[in-house]
């Protein structure tokens, strides 16, 4: 399985690097770290005094990949879930907070096993991916892969501004969706035209 290191650097690399996308709630952002991270790190890079835009203009990607395992692995309990899911989850809580394990948490449920939905780990989460995984262990990262593509397409029925994240202009699967099919194997993905029937709602 790959380190938590390893997978902290491909996150930064599909983050990419400064983004200040006024449609995206998450405000600046660089490597994926936003500046209300920043702010509630108290990284101010630039020691003026403040954190602004100008500070997420000077994090690097070490800053970035170092923030993510502690804060977004190791703090969140990720790192106790079955190693399968470390990969989606650990990349989705970085995209999504705690959204990222109310999902896993809602799909525990649904599979039958015992889970308070409340977007924080413990011992009952932990316990219950640990018996779905020894109960499916070739279908518990896919599943959670495709919760997770859920949830994109839902944000995207309720948020017209939030569409673009999950459509592209030319009609094709916008960089939401890739994500969230990085983590599932491919013969769940959605092919063009059960792409177009799952958006068409859109217009």
């Amino acid at each position: 399985m790959q380190s938590v290191t390893d997978i902290a650097n491909e996150i930064v690399d599909r983050e990419g690097g400064f983004v200040d996308d006024p449609d995206d709630p998450g405000g600046a952002t660089n490597f994926g770290v936003t500046i209300h991270t920043m702010r509630r790190l108290g990284l101010d890079l630039d020691r003026d005094g403040d954190i602004d835009v100008q500070d997420v203009r000077q994090l690097s990607r070490r800053q970035a990949r170092d923030i993510f395992v502690t804060h977004y692995f190791e703090r969140p309990l990720i790192a106790q879930l079955p190693e399968v899911l470390h990969p989606s989850v650990f990349d989705m809580y970085v995209n999504a907070g705690a959204n990222a394990i109310k999902i896993l948490q809602r799909l525990l449920s649904d599979m039958g096993h015992a889970c308070t939905v409340d977007g924080a780990l413990g011992p009952q989460s932990v316990s219950a991916a640990h018996d779905a995984h020894d109960a499916a262990p070739g279908h518990l990262a896919d599943a959670y892969g495709i919760a997770r593509r859920n949830y994109y397409f839902r944000i995207a029925d309720r948020r017209p501004a939030s569409r673009k994240y999950a459509r592209t202009r030319a009609g094709g699967k916008g960089g939401w969706i890739i994500r969230a099919e990085e983590f599932i194997a491919p013969r769940f993905h959605l092919n063009p035209e059960q792409f177009q029937q799952r958006v068409s709602p859109w217009g």
